[in-house]
């Protein structure tokens, strides 16, 4: 399966998916209200987000939410180990913790399946709200604490085709989705959830594309942490 970046303007991003969503075909009339969601939806989750313009990245790096992946759950084990162990299946382990090899029967970005062996992995540990975004819209704002949790939060981490989430790199919904378009409808909900638990703000843009992918599912749930 060839994976293909997503590279349209914000303005391009959100036109085409108007068109295309999370697989349908139905097209919205430019300049309609935007859709409602059912109570405990993600699409009405949508709307309890602030919107706001994008702040400059000017201090980021990623040692601004910690260095590495921190034990922030106390178990013994690094936050990426545990996500691996949740991800994969039929896991062999190196030590008490750390994963030696296992399958990621479904990437969720690529809808391929995936081995993983450690010291040449071909997964990465993925932020559904990359750090940087997250920056750019609040987190600036917080203390190193609340930015090491969001960092290690499982409800903000999934195991993915390395090569994609490369693609993805610091992108949001407006200028990103996972090329397997199955996936959109619970990635959006995943990044609706984290920002809504973090007060992490949108983009006018990023609403609307968020709102336009979960309009094909509107009863989509936010999950659960």
């Amino acid at each position: 399966m060839r994976i293909y970046r997503i590279a349209l303007p914000a303005t391009a991003l959100v036109a085409s998916l108007v068109l295309t969503g999370c697989g349908g075909d139905g097209a919205k009339k430019s300049g309609a209200p935007g859709p409602k969601g059912a109570a405990g939806s993600a699409l009405a989750a949508v709307d309890s987000l602030t919107v706001k313009g994008r702040a400059p990245k000017t201090g980021y790096s990623r040692d601004q939410f910690g260095k590495g992946w921190t034990d922030t759950d106390h178990n013994g084990c690094q936050t990426r180990e545990d996500i691996l162990k949740r991800d994969l299946k039929d896991v062999k382990f190196k030590d008490k913790c750390d994963v030696a090899s296992g399958t990621l029967v479904h990437d969720p970005y690529t809808g391929q399946s995936i081995q993983f062996t450690r010291g040449a992995s071909k997964i990465d540990i993925d932020h559904v709200v990359a750090l940087s975004d997250a920056w750019q819209k609040g987190a600036q704002q917080w203390d190193k604490q609340k930015r090491a949790e969001f960092a290690n939060d499982p409800l903000n981490l999934i195991a993915v085709d390395a090569s994609a989430n490369r693609r993805k790199s610091d992108g949001d919904a407006a200028t990103w989705l996972p090329p397997y378009q199955a996936y959109r409808c619970t990635y959006v909900a995943d990044q609706v959830a984290v920002k809504r638990k973090y007060g992490v703000w949108l983009t006018d843009a990023e609403k609307a594309a968020m709102k336009t992918v979960l309009a094909e599912c509107p009863d989509q749930k936010l999950p659960a942490g």
